[in-house]
């Protein structure tokens, strides 16, 4: 039978904090589950979507019968919440976030807590471009993967405890290094979102009325948090950079072909990026 945590506090109750808190009340994973937000407003919306059992706007009371903190905030924030919340928690206060980053976070907290406390970095593969606990789903990591970044100073039990937490919300949980996460990331999702607000960026406003589809499906995710993609992408830049390249050289090579009018050089682009979206499902 899955552990049933006797209090979970969230930091930070938006799309993905909510729909964390609402999965481990409905599926009865966590007795109590205390949201923290700095807005009152934000905890109240948390409250009626049923995704917290209490709630406050102090991060030290919020986490000082916590068991298990999940930190839900901007990655720029992660370190300095965890620090300083750790100081007011229970001795042996297990520490995970959600961030889409992982090298600098890790980095900064492993074994650096105070009291027996730990942190084990984790990123649910969930969301949406849409932010707010009015967003929030209890089951929207059903089915979905979430990695695990464990370390070397990482204990098995600390592991055993998150990966039994994510599976318990219906995730898929994966183990990756800290540093292989955010090289893989940056592939399949920081690049991609940057992708995506280039060509939305570039689009002339007379054509808005012309896009369809197509247009609207590729640049979907341009409409995310600024704010939080701009510290994503200076967290995991050396790797966005790479993937960066990278692409100016397919680029450059689409360029050169229709230049050209080389016909078959286009049609197998076409061919090759077909095969790889086919072979990811639906």
């Amino acid at each position: 039978m899955a552990r049933q945590w006797e209090c979970v506090a969230i930091v930070g109750v938006g799309l993905i904090g909510a729909s964390i808190g609402q999965a481990l009340l409905r599926r009865g994973s966590a007795k109590r589950v205390v949201g923290i937000a700095r807005r009152q407003t934000t905890l109240r919306a948390a409250r009626r979507v049923g995704a917290v059992t209490n709630t406050t706007i102090d991060p030290y009371k919020g986490v000082s019968e916590a068991e298990l903190v999940v930190v839900c905030t901007p990655p720029d924030t992660v370190v300095d919440l965890v620090r300083r919340t750790a100081e007011h928690c229970p001795e042996g206060t297990l520490f995970t976030d959600v961030a889409s980053t992982k090298a600098k976070i890790a980095a900064a907290l492993d074994g650096t807590l105070p009291r027996g406390c730990r942190f084990l970095g984790s990123h649910p593969l969930a969301g949406g471009e849409k932010t707010g606990p009015s967003y929030s789903d209890p089951n929207l990591f059903e089915g979905r993967v979430t990695v695990l970044t464990p370390t070397s100073q990482t204990s098995a039990d600390d592991f055993d405890a998150l990966e039994e937490f994510w599976s318990s919300l219906g995730s898929v949980v994966i183990q990756m290094a800290p540093e292989e996460h955010d090289r893989a990331l940056a592939e399949t999702s920081h690049f991609p979102h940057m992708l995506a607000a280039l060509l939305a960026g570039m689009l002339p406003e007379p054509y808005f009325r012309l896009t369809g589809t197509g247009f609207l499906d590729t640049t979907r995710i341009a409409a995310g948090d600024v704010e939080m993609w701009t510290q994503i992408c200076m967290q995991n830049r050396r790797n966005l950079l790479e993937v960066c390249r990278k692409f100016g050289e397919r680029l450059r090579h689409l360029a050169s072909a229709l230049e050209k009018g080389d016909a078959p050089a286009v049609q197998q682009i076409l061919t090759l990026g077909k095969k790889n979206r086919d072979a990811l499902g639906s």
